[in-house]
């Protein structure tokens, strides 16, 4: 099949990468919700070969990730599982998590969903990192972002920038406690959360 092709991941990758080097040194098991095309994984995991990059996404998605992984060939990218956040999980643990580009795609159930199951997924002392745009106080932080956020709304209703502190309220509620929320370009943030337990 021909590969799905997302602009925006490689217009962001490096950038991500600087933070993953720094959070993810002394990382070992990843797990990516929401893998999308696959092209965040393979860029990862090949300049990070210490990780397994485990990625997930919904069903339709599968196989375009897969078309990605076939083709890089990595020893450290196994194959992706169907992941619904709103669902099952997987019975296993991982000592970091990351997502792009997710939280305003799907519905606040989802997300609510999302880090309701993360304690029963992440090893003491895990990380979760989220990149992606937020909102602060209730407001947009650039007029790009609220343009996208009036775009995102007319594709789907219950689509839409997130605000930090409700996110952030989630996180604390599943046990996890913020290390960092950094800028990033085109109005983005890279938020970095630690799950309680031995550091």
């Amino acid at each position: 099949m021909e590969k799905p092709n997302a602009p925006s991941c490689e217009k962001n990758r490096e950038v991500i990468l600087e933070v993953l080097r720094e959070h993810f040194a002394d990382r070992r098991q990843v797990l990516e919700i929401g893998s999308g095309t696959g092209q965040h994984a393979i860029y990862f995991a090949e300049r990070l070969p210490h990780l397994r990059w485990q990625t997930s996404d919904r069903a339709e998605n599968l196989p375009g990730i897969n078309a990605w992984l076939a083709e890089a060939a990595l020893p450290n990218t196994p194959s992706p599982f169907e992941l619904d956040v709103a669902a099952d999980w997987p019975a296993q643990r991982h000592d970091a998590v990351f997502s792009a580009n997710t939280l305003h795609i799907m519905p606040w159930s989802a997300v609510e969903s999302l880090f309701a199951s993360l304690p029963d997924i992440l090893a003491p002392n895990a990380k979760l990192l989220i990149y992606g745009p937020f909102n602060y106080g209730g407001q947009f932080t650039s007029e790009s972002n609220a343009a996208f956020d009036r775009w995102l709304k007319e594709k789907a209703p219950y689509q839409g920038i997130r605000d930090f502190e409700r996110v952030h309220e989630l996180a604390q509620q599943a046990g996890l406690e913020l290390l960092e929320d950094g800028a990033m370009p085109s109005n983005n943030r890279c938020l970095v959360w630690r799950m309680a337990g031995e550091t």
